[in-house]
């Protein structure tokens, strides 16, 4: 029942939204999980939100699982280069990364060309979402190599298909996210000879903390928001994308999906887990099929 027992995690921006629900299903699945992000009770970030990352290694204490939570801001060399010393020295092994760095949501303009958008608030979206990821992977990356099967997730927004179809609506919020997906495309070409992968990977719609107050909801609330949003009936909690996280980190054949870019709804099909209500739902899919397609908000056969 715990698969990655004896195995090593570092899920980073662990404070929130899709790091917290990837650490606690890592956790879950028997990972020792350092899980790292700027807000502690002690000190927050600019965000300057409620959660902390002694709030999330509780929920994983609770749910029988092993957390260590370390306050690191990953534009920070030397902060990243001491929690990678940190781990070799505790356990001599990193068997899963998960690079899930962001924190812009406060910078992002939408609908404005580039000389519109403040430039410095663009600039720091781009350091907050590609040069945390590099940063953490050249000092964790051979940590992982020292021995075969691990595993690199580069986490994103949209698919690799997605993303070449559309513009984003910001282009600096475009280039972020294109970013990672290259990221974990050019990360797997340097990882396969050692016998470890990398892929990226999307949530669809996700609840995160924000978005459940975005529209006036909670979790146990949140189809009361279908009303002004049908579309979000599609929406899934953010332990789906860490049980798709954990299923990948479980199999022995994971190398298969090397460089590819994947969505938590096509691994549910693929490995059979579900989100926390028991349903499968698969938003990349559905927006293909259904919204871009200009058909009415029908999520039956999508979740």
């Amino acid at each position: 029942m715990k698969p990655l027992l004896g195995k090593v995690a570092l899920v980073t921006g662990a404070t929130r939204g899709a790091g917290r629900g990837i650490a606690v299903e890592l956790a879950i699945a028997g990972a020792t999980v350092y899980a790292t992000g700027r807000s502690t009770r002690a000190q927050k970030s600019e965000i300057n939100r409620s959660e902390t990352i002694e709030e999330t290694a509780e929920i994983i204490a609770a749910e029988d699982g092993t957390a260590i939570p370390v306050r690191v801001d990953h534009l920070e060399k030397e902060a990243v280069r001491d929690l990678i010393q940190r781990i070799r020295s505790d356990h001599g092994r990193l068997d899963v990364l998960v690079n899930d760095i962001w924190g812009g949501e406060l910078l992002m303009e939408w609908n404005k060309p580039v000389w519109d958008h403040d430039l410095d608030n663009g600039l720091k979206m781009l350091r907050l979402a590609v040069d945390t990821h590099l940063i953490t992977a050249h000092y964790a990356l051979p940590l992982l190599i020292s021995r075969p099967g691990g595993l690199l997730v580069e986490v994103t927004d949209g698919t690799r298909d997605y993303n070449a179809r559309n513009y984003r609506l910001s282009v600096f919020y475009d280039l972020a996210k294109v970013a990672v997906d290259r990221m974990a495309w050019a990360h797997a070409k340097d990882l396969a000879p050692y016998g470890a992968t990398a892929v990226s990977i999307t949530p669809g719609w996700m609840r995160s903390e924000m978005m459940l107050e975005h529209y006036n909801v909670t979790e146990p609330t949140w189809r009361d928001a279908i009303t002004a949003q049908p579309d979000f009936a599609i929406s899934e909690t953010p332990r789906f994308v860490g049980r798709a996280i954990a299923a990948l980190a479980a199999d022995d054949h994971v190398s298969r999906w090397n460089g590819q870019s994947l969505s938590s709804g096509q691994l549910a099909r693929e490995y059979g887990f579900t989100d926390l209500d028991g349903s499968q739902p698969d938003c990349w899919r559905y927006i293909q099929e259904v919204r871009e397609a200009g058909k009415p908000s029908d999520v039956t056969g999508y979740r």
